[in-house]
């Protein structure tokens, strides 16, 4: 490549030399900030330098075990799941969701203690989620000697309204919508996690790359993710507005709130503090033993030419 070319978003040639097209598996939720950040590549807005994405839609607890199963090539995963996927993904440096001062939450019709929720059955949105681990750190107690049923997280509410479980363990929108239901909240646990981490976000969920491809590769794309990213935070409005068919019982200004709870400056790089918030959270779970081996992290390196 010519060293005196000048670099744009425009020139493609400029920044990765030509390749032939490959068509990548790029799973995803189907909820409106998995939407707002990929909302460039599924209008074709940004160079993709002979990538082409096949978009999967589906929630996160199938796409953590798809992802056991290592069927797609990139792919949204909680990050309590990425413990049982290390040997086959990458995290990649962009499109994380990190809970910086708020996270997953657990509601009931009334307020109680974390001892008085020892004794109550909590409905939870997946086993593998990062708000369920967080859940068990936060409790002291292994997932086997807490009181739960697994939900569908769309669900929560109404299993705790029709008394199947005594409080809920809440993620993306109901973390602005529980108390139009008439519950309250007993715990954020996003709040908590950095109340005893240094201020540390809490790691959510992530973004992450078979390890089949080269290191070259890896990066490559990793550049062309984070570059939609950047381009639905530079065209908000187009974005959110592409968001909103997703936004399940929300308007424009509800939606765009929650946008930006989870697409902010974390989604784009969440560096070196995001990387050691997902060290922590995985590390001391393994230590309490709520996860039965030490990870091996990888993180890609995004492509800077």
């Amino acid at each position: 490549m010519a060293e005196n070319l000048s670099v744009t978003l425009n020139s493609p040639a400029a920044i990765f030399p030509a390749v032939e097209e490959t068509v990548l598996t790029l799973g995803h939720s189907p909820d409106p900030d998995d939407a707002f950040m990929f909302y460039a590549l599924a209008h074709d807005l940004i160079p993709t330098y002979g990538f082409h994405f096949e978009h999967i839609l589906q929630d996160i607890q199938t796409l953590n075990e798809r992802a056991t199963r290592g069927e797609l090539d990139i792919s949204a995963v909680s990050i309590h799941a990425y413990a049982y996927i290390s040997d086959k993904y990458a995290l990649l440096p962009s499109g994380a969701s990190m809970g910086d001062g708020y996270g997953p939450m657990v509601i009931a019709p009334k307020k109680w203690s974390r001892n008085e929720l020892a004794g109550k059955k909590i409905a939870v949105p997946g086993t593998m989620t990062s708000a369920f681990l967080a859940l068990q750190l936060w409790m002291g107690k292994p997932a086997s000697e807490i009181n739960y049923m697994v939900v569908p997280f769309d669900q929560i509410f109404d299993a705790v309204e029709q008394g199947k479980a005594d409080a809920g363990l809440i993620i993306h929108e109901g973390q602005l919508t529980y108390a139009a239901r008439g519950l309250v909240l007993c715990e954020d646990l996003g709040i908590w996690w950095g109340s005893q981490n240094d201020g540390l976000p809490l790691p959510l969920g992530g973004n992450v790359i078979h390890k089949r491809f080269p290191t070259v590769v890896r990066s490559k794309i990793a550049r062309v993710l984070s570059d939609s990213i950047r381009y639905s935070l530079e065209h908000r409005a187009e974005a959110v507005a592409h968001a909103l068919q997703y936004a399940r019982d929300m308007g424009r200004d509800l939606a765009d709130k929650f946008v930006g709870m989870y697409v902010n400056h974390w989604t784009l790089d969440y560096g070196e503090r995001g990387r050691e918030s997902i060290r922590r959270f995985l590390n001391q779970a393994h230590l309490k033993g709520y996860i039965d081996h030490k990870q091996e992290l990888e993180f890609v390196v995004e492509d800077s030419r």
